[in-house]
Order: C-alpha cells, then sequence, then structure tokens
C-alpha cells in the first residue's frame, strides 16, 4: 500500500510538470474540458468533444493491477491516454503502467509526439536512449527512481532483477504515439522490401526473412 501511494504521488507531481504550458507537447486548450467521444464519426487533429458528461469521464482505474507479461518481449503497457480514458483529451497529459517479468524488455521504441517519465514502483531496471547521434545514455534504476527519456529518441527498459519489475509512466501528451523500431520494420503492413532492411542492417536477404518469421 505504501508503495502505490508513494507511486500515485509521484505520477501526480510528474503529470503536473508535463503539463506546464512550456512543456506541452499537445496545442493548448480552448475550453475547460473537452471529454473525448470516441465513437463520433467525425475526423479531426485529436477528438471532439461530448456532449454530455460525468466525473466517471475523468476518472480511470486500469492502473491498479499488474498486466499480462506472457508474451515474447515479457512486458506489457497499460495505458492511460485518451483513447482509454477520455477526459485527458485536450489536457495534454497521459500516464501508463509498465509491467516487467524477470528478463523482460520494454523494446527498443519512440514517442514522436511526447517526453516520457517513469517512475520504478517495482524491481531493478536497466534503462536508455540514444541520441540523433547516436550516444547511448544508460544506467540502472530501482525503487523509487526516475528516470526521463527524451521526446522523439528511441529508448528501451530491460527487467535486471530477480523478480518481477514495474513502472509508472508519464507523459506530456493525450496520445503519446508509440513506435517499436523491429516491429516497425519487420512486421509493417504492406512489408518493407527485404533487400532494403538487408542493405540497411548489411546482411544477407534470408537472414532478414528468417527475422521477419518471427514477427509473423
Amino acid at each position: 500500500m505504501a508503495r502505490l501511494q508513494l507511486s500515485v504521488v509521484a505520477a501526480c507531481a510528474v503529470l503536473f510538470a508535463l503539463a506546464a504550458p512550456s512543456l506541452a507537447g499537445d496545442a493548448d486548450m480552448l475550453q475547460d474540458v473537452c471529454v473525448a467521444d470516441l465513437a463520433s464519426p467525425i475526423k479531426i487533429n485529436g477528438f471532439p468533444c461530448k456532449a454530455n458528461i460525468t466525473a466517471d469521464d475523468f476518472f480511470f482505474a486500469g492502473l491498479k493491477k499488474a498486466g499480462n507479461t506472457k508474451n515474447p518481449a515479457g512486458s506489457v503497457v497499460t495505458a492511460a491516454n485518451v483513447q482509454s480514458f477520455p477526459g485527458v483529451n485536450t489536457l495534454g497529459v497521459s500516464m501508463a503502467r509498465i509491467d516487467y517479468a524477470v528478463g523482460g524488455q520494454n523494446p527498443p521504441h519512440t514517442h514522436p509526439r511526447a517526453t516520457e517519465i517513469i517512475f520504478v514502483t517495482q524491481g531493478t531496471l536497466e534503462v536508455g536512449f540514444v541520441t540523433t547521434n547516436n550516444k547511448l545514455f544508460t544506467r540502472f534504476v530501482t525503487v523509487g527512481e526516475v528516470f526521463v527519456f527524451p521526446r522523439g529518441l528511441v529508448h528501451f527498459q530491460q527487467n535486471r532483477g530477480h523478480g518481477p519489475a514495474s513502472v509508472i509512466a508519464a507523459f506530456n501528451s493525450q496520445l503519446q504515439g508509440t513506435q517499436a523500431i523491429a516491429t516497425t520494420l519487420l512486421a509493417a503492413t504492406p512489408p518493407v522490401p527485404t533487400d532494403v532492411l538487408a542493405k540497411a542492417f548489411r546482411v544477407d536477404n534470408e537472414d532478414i526473412d528468417a527475422v521477419k518469421a518471427r514477427f509473423q
């Protein structure tokens, strides 16, 4: 319970900091609230406002429980962004809970629309990001510690402890967007041509086809 309370307090502080206008990743609000109408057929840059709203639109309970990490990566992200939490529409903030099995990884990925900051609630992780000059910044973080990943840069988290791990993440966007590098390149639809990837990675076409098969 104490760990949960600490994580909630830290996450709220992070969200308030990220919500500052000078740091906001999204456009400024033009009204007090604009709960997303996810069912609307209208397509705009964001989501149109729902006409009738209640307090429940500004509530989300999805981060209370650990997610299922039984997958090839050994991790799962539970998002509290506008697609699952309509009340954050136009507010320029969102959150997520990330759970990691032993040895689990949140694979190298980017968020094109947001900076991410994580607060470790369980376990020990190796985290890092790579700059546009191909310099890696990495270190170990553990319970109660914070690490930030600059907007748009490739980053990752790997569980290096002997038990499960988890973090609370905050973003300065209602919908940060996520591109997992391996999945983007190897499982795109339609597929990126094999010879393009083979030349980029300086391997044979057969090597790329073998790896692509693992992402089907």
